[in-house]
């Protein structure tokens, strides 16, 4: 396998990863050892549940949240530089967007690595083309202010959008408020 940054995409919720993901992600990530993680207790878990004879022991996980340094996120990429791959694997479900693996990827450009997303869902989409809106036209937004003045100001500035430009507007809420 030529070495290369992959973008796993994971299950959101207890669905069955079998029903969502292809068998061609399960043979990548089993010959994977480096993985950067919001969360090292879901990312195992999910490892674990891809393959299980994943021998979690041998992995190595790299955090990456909001308390990660700069620096920090640059050193998650020298398995590259030695020739080994690296997943990186989100809370959000789809690597990369309305993520913190922005920035691992965007770095990983830089450097001239090789970048692979795999397929999988993307709530995003999967919400999208479920809702009847135009899936011509929309725009994401990632996530909403968590001043209520400023979430309701936002609101109404995309509900605007909404009738000019028909165009459908999407957004993230968690029930843990922003990420940022």
């Amino acid at each position: 396998m030529e070495p290369a940054l992959f973008l796993i995409p994971v299950t959101l919720g207890e669905t069955d990863h079998r029903k969502v993901l292809p068998e061609y992600n399960r043979e990548i990530i089993a010959q994977i050892s480096h993985f950067i993680v919001e969360n090292v207790r879901t990312a195992r878990r999910f490892l674990k549940k891809s393959d299980p004879s994943t021998v979690i022991d041998e992995i190595h996980f790299y955090e990456l949240n909001k308390h990660t340094s700069p620096a920090q996120i640059s050193d998650y990429l020298t398995p590259l530089a030695k020739g080994e791959s690296v997943g990186l694997i989100s809370e959000a479900g789809c690597p990369a967007i309305a993520d913190p693996g922005a920035d691992i990827v965007a770095i990983a450009q830089q450097k001239n690595y090789r970048v692979v997303p795999l397929v999988g869902p993307s709530s995003l989409l999967m919400a999208l083309m479920a809702s009847g809106f135009n899936g011509q036209s929309f725009a994401f937004h990632g996530y909403l202010p968590i001043d209520a003045a400023s979430r309701t100001a936002h609101i109404k500035m995309l509900e605007s959008r909404i009738y000019a430009e028909h165009q459908t507007q999407l957004f993230i809420e968690t029930p843990f408020g922003t990420i940022n």
